[in-house]
């Protein structure tokens, strides 16, 4: 048989004829009796067990306090190089010695809390669904200004959709006649040097 107790928010597993080392209990004397009620779950011999919510009720169990001492010695020590620091300190937690004498199984399982139901709904009459599916006064302008800006929105795009080819066509128009003066420029020249060239000939014919 054992228990599972909490003694300052820490849990020990408890049987009869422990001996165990709990968080310091300054208000208590040597040989006192010390009653530990914050029973978590008991378990009996034959398997069963009780969990408590959070804690069984009518459970406890007592305690005989053996002595008061400390746990090993933990050393602290800081050191900062470059800086001429160094600092070494030590401590021993205390701690209460307890014998464990009895165990109360004549504990059960509190009740959980009761859940506040909530009431169901009731159900809607007709005429509250119908109102509740028309749309309200407030509603309907801010649909007709959402559709009107989208509709402003749209005529916009359409707008700057003909712009951009408008430019296209100007920009293509211009490129167009560029190239028809490039050409009569190359023709022009073409012309001019077979001119030099026929007159280069007579007179060469002529010497």
């Amino acid at each position: 048989m054992y228990a599972i107790v909490d003694v300052k928010d820490k849990q020990f597993k408890v049987r009869e004829n422990d001996t165990l080392y709990v968080p310091y209990h300054s208000d208590v004397e040597v040989d006192a009796t010390l009653t530990l009620d914050r029973v978590l779950l008991l378990s009996n011999g034959a398997g069963d067990t009780t969990v408590g919510t959070p804690t069984v009720d009518d459970a406890s169990v007592t305690a005989r306090v053996v002595d008061h001492v400390k746990g090993d010695k933990v050393i602290v020590f800081k050191k900062k190089r470059r800086k001429r620091y160094r600092v070494k300190k030590g401590h021993r937690q205390q701690y209460t010695q307890i014998h464990i004498e009895s165990l109360n199984a004549n504990g059960a399982a509190s009740p959980p809390a009761e859940d506040e139901t909530d009431e169901p709904a009731e159900d809607e009459s007709p005429a509250d669904a119908e109102t509740a599916a028309e749309p309200s006064e407030s509603e309907a302008p801010e649909t007709e200004a959402e559709d009107a800006e989208t509709a402003d929105m749209a005529d916009t795009e359409t707008e700057d959709a003909e712009t951009e080819d408008i430019e296209t066509e100007a920009s293509g128009e211009a490129s167009g006649a560029d190239s028809d003066e490039a050409a009569e420029n190359d023709e022009t020249t073409d012309e001019e040097s077979d001119d030099e060239e026929s007159d280069d000939e007579k007179d060469d014919d002529a010497k």
